[in-house]
């Protein structure tokens, strides 16, 4: 595990399952539908159980738009509530990409604070299947949780970065390591 101090929050990375974070809010890198799928969305529904389609389904009809997110509860998640958050598909990044990804990672520490969270893990949102350059999208999702924590005053004490290979967990410890001496706590 590779982590920061930064204002009152501890930032990590670790190469987990996000399933089995025990923290108030894991996020769900989720499609418009709020259907299920494949990837982390897939396994966050089957590990949670079917509380949670349904409860999307009945909440959000019209599911979400993306590069914003929704809460439902946790099911059978060791968590509290799941923040489906809805990334942009990489179009060669000339569609607003950029702005859809931050977007989607500041509206789930929004709901985290809404809802009173203290801790949030995050998958790193469209670089499975919706082919988002995981070099370009770390910064954009390391850069987005510090400026959120440097512009409120939140609850939150930990943001979790759960990483699906060595690879990419390499990728954000390179981009951490490269802005670490410009964050003071």
């Amino acid at each position: 595990m590779i982590h920061i101090d930064y204002n009152n929050c501890r930032i990590e990375f670790i190469r987990d399952d996000i399933t089995n974070q025990a923290v108030d809010a894991i996020v769900n890198a989720a499609n418009t539908s709020l259907a299920g799928g494949g990837g982390f969305d897939g396994a966050i529904h089957r590990r949670g159980g079917s509380a949670i389609m349904r409860e999307t389904s009945e909440k959000y009809p019209n599911g979400c738009p993306t590069g914003s997110a929704v809460a439902s509860s946790a099911g059978h998640l060791n968590a509290k509530f799941v923040f489906h958050a809805v990334g942009p598909r990489w179009k060669g990044g000339t569609a607003g990409e950029s702005d859809l990804l931050r977007a989607a990672y500041r509206t789930c520490l929004e709901l985290a604070v809404q809802h009173g969270c203290q801790s949030i893990a995050f998958p790193s949102i469209s670089t499975g299947i919706y082919g988002y350059p995981i070099q370009q999208a770390a910064p954009l999702a390391i850069q987005t949780v510090v400026e959120f924590l440097r512009e409120h005053e939140v609850s939150i004490q930990l943001v979790r970065f759960c990483l699906f290979s060595d690879a990419d967990l390499e990728v954000y410890t390179d981009v951490l390591n490269g802005i670490k001496q410009n964050l003071s706590s």
